[in-house]
């Protein structure tokens, strides 16, 4: 299905899906109990049950703060090699090629300790280092994508229970980690954008009491 867009006045990104500034999604996914929505299955973390692709920059960035990272993981991973050896070509992303974290129990190895989310995110906070190169921009950005020079919304999106509360949207969640990624010249882009899309929905009249 096209999804209807917006123009960006960015020199890499030429269009956004106005879906990310009117659909919306759960405030914290710490304290969301996130479920399948086909299922009805209680899966806490469930964007991260595939794995996902980190730019080899990021993987080389992460394996530098391996000592950092180790010391949450479960003894079953801590020492397993922790990315797929198969390397991807993908001109989006700043190296031009990307691998796979490896997945334990139905979940990203990075899902293996003994909290919810990511040990790399809770490396960095635990132990006061930022975590931005680190870890990785797809999912500090998730459910946001992108393509070639569209910004879009991940295909698997409204597979999860967070996706269909109510919330912010999706852009004001993850407004400040695009312009860590990509700068602050795109949020001014989106800026516009967004502001195009809300000038078009309809008002809401209040209700008489």
């Amino acid at each position: 299905m096209d999804e209807p867009v917006v123009t960006l006045d960015h020199p890499r990104f030429r269009s956004v899906w106005q879906a990310i500034f009117t659909r919306r999604l759960a405030a914290d996914c710490m304290t969301h109990d996130c479920t399948m929505v086909d299922t009805h299955t209680l899966k806490h973390d469930a964007c991260c049950q595939y794995g996902c692709d980190v730019d080899l920059r990021e993987r080389d960035a992460i394996l530098a703060r391996a000592e950092q990272i180790r010391p949450l993981l479960r003894a079953e991973v801590a020492n397993k090699p922790w990315f797929e050896t198969d390397v991807e070509l993908d001109p989006d992303y700043p190296s031009g090629a990307v691998v796979r974290t490896e997945v334990f129990n139905d979940g990203c190895l990075f899902l293996a300790h003994d909290r919810r989310g990511c040990a790399i995110h809770r490396a960095s906070l635990e132990q006061s280092w930022d975590f931005r190169g680190v870890k990785p921009a797809i999912c500090r950005l998730f459910p946001i994508s992108y393509e070639e020079d569209t910004i879009c919304i991940a295909d698997e999106a409204t597979e999860y229970s967070c996706a269909h509360v109510e919330g912010p949207t999706l852009y004001r969640i993850t407004r400040d980690a695009l312009a860590d990624v990509f700068g602050e010249d795109l949020v001014i882009a989106l800026d516009a954008a967004e502001a195009q899309v809300l000038a078009k929905q309809p008002k809401l009249l209040p209700v008489a009491r």
